[in-house]
């Protein structure tokens, strides 16, 4: 290889922004498998909170094991984002991926074969690491491989995946409930099947190559040709047919080169902002659903499933709209409805426990995750379009911190605030996260839809 020069960063700016206007149906292809892996996270992360009970009763943990328990896997995908997201960068996309469901299918089974909640603890947390680092690098698979607004509309759509892989949870737990399966059987198998979707996907994405635009900022241009020739059957002419030693980047360097552009900055603030929130909203009031629908009266674990499901399946049909809805109203209308939506709603489900009008409570519980569906969709994508290339793994596993950190949080300490404060006051305090996210959309967000580096 011969020693990078000056005009060779010219010629691989050049290709890096030719290939973001390029369509292929590949590229859509690989879009989909990169959405298919948030099935495989969503089992993880949120199967737990529905067998949870059955992990209590067999293991009586005290309520900060119990906490650490479900918390374990959110924890661990806080590290695997900041790991991930810089590896990405350096080693290539392609390379976690595969090695992020290698871990999947290990980690998932292990679970199963638990002998206490110590070592139920432990997994969790080691599978939250390969969980977060699989999502950074996801997104930046998806905007290295789709054209810009295709890109967009793809990776909007992680809420609708996770909505579907709550359903397809929900559902198996409820024919395991109907056949009457004793209840350690249900939650070992239920925790152990996240490895065969995560097998699937691994099958699958074997012969996905890496991304033209990372193979072009590594110089290794001869590579890059070929995939671009693979994907686009395009040969990359503005390419020099060596390849080059170009000059790393420091990922120090990142949030100083962000300062740089105004609408890069604000954009990405936008997202850490909305990936609080949402997580925020999410991890506290969606997540002990189960606790206020037995408030309603629901009284079976195979109810409260059912009651769920029917919620989660609704979820998906926001999941999906949202996304088709982005190009018409851009990013910035999809935030401020989402916001918007999910804070009236946990104010209808306040004002409904205060005065004890319970019944209230699935409606506004509808309602807020279909809002949730909208603000949670783009927080992934903003950051991850509008970096840089060379940064890109690093912005998405950053971005993914900001939803990681209070979803661990969360799920770890809102119960203990559940009981101080009471229900009611609980869920009027959750209210202050769309409120924040609303106002960050309104003021901080500027329309970056279709966003094109100079």
């Amino acid at each position: 290889m011969t020693t990078a020069v000056l005009p060779h960063q010219a010629a691989m700016d050049s290709a890096v922004r030719y290939l973001i206007t390029k369509y292929s149906p590949k590229g859509n292809k690989v879009g989909w498998l990169m959405m298919a892996s948030i099935l495989v996270e969503a089992w993880d992360l949120y199967s737990i909170a529905f067998v949870l009970i059955f992990v209590r009763d067999q293991f009586n943990p005290d309520p900060f094991l119990l906490g650490l328990a479900a918390a374990g896997t959110q924890g661990g995908a806080l590290i695997g984002a900041l790991i991930g997201g810089w590896l990405s960068d350096k080693i290539g996309r392609r390379v976690m991926f595969l090695a992020t469901m290698v871990l999947f299918i290990v980690l998932a089974l292990a679970q199963a074969f638990v002998p206490n909640i110590g070592w139920l603890i432990v997994i969790r947390f080691l599978l939250g690491v390969p969980l977060g680092s699989d999502i950074s690098t996801g997104y930046t698979y998806i905007m290295e491989s789709m054209a810009k607004g295709e890109r967009e509309v793809m990776g909007n759509r992680w809420q609708f995946m996770f909505a579907v892989g709550e359903v397809l949870t929900l559902a198996v737990i409820a024919i395991f409930l109907v056949l009457n399966i004793d209840h350690e059987t249900v939650w070992r198998v239920v925790l152990g099947l996240g490895a065969l979707p995560a097998l699937i996907i691994l099958i699958m994405r074997h012969d996905v190559p890496e991304t033209a635009v990372w193979l072009v900022q590594q110089g290794r241009f001869r590579e890059a040709k070929e995939v671009a020739l693979q994907m686009y059957n395009d040969n990359l002419d503005m390419l020099p047919n060596e390849d080059v030693v170009p000059a790393k980047p420091r990922p120090s360097a990142f949030l100083a080169d962000l300062r740089k552009d105004p609408i890069r900055w604000r954009a990405t603030l936008y997202g850490w902002i909305a990936c609080f929130a949402q997580a925020s909203e999410f991890s506290t009031f969606a997540f002990y659903l189960p606790v206020l629908f037995a408030m309603v009266g629901v009284s079976t674990i195979l109810g409260n499933n059912l009651v769920t499901m029917a919620l989660f399946s609704f979820a998906a049909v926001s999941g999906w709209v949202g996304p088709l809805l982005t190009p018409k109203i851009g990013h910035r209308g999809i935030g401020i409805a989402g916001f918007s939506i999910v804070m009236v709603s946990l104010l209808i489900a306040a004002a409904a426990l205060y005065t004890d009008h319970k019944y209230v409570l699935p409606f506004a519980a509808a309602g807020m995750l279909w809002g949730h569906y909208w603000s949670a969709s783009n927080c992934m994508t903003i950051p991850t379009m509008v970096a840089k290339p060379e940064y890109r793994g690093t912005a998405s596993g950053f971005a993914y911190m900001f939803v990681k950190l209070p979803s661990f949080l969360a799920i770890f300490l809102f119960p203990s605030l559940f009981a101080a404060i009471g229900q009611a006051n609980a869920t009027l305090f959750v209210a202050v996260f769309p409120l924040i996210g609303l106002l960050a959309a309104i003021f901080i967000l500027p329309e970056v839809y279709g966003y094109e580096h100079d």
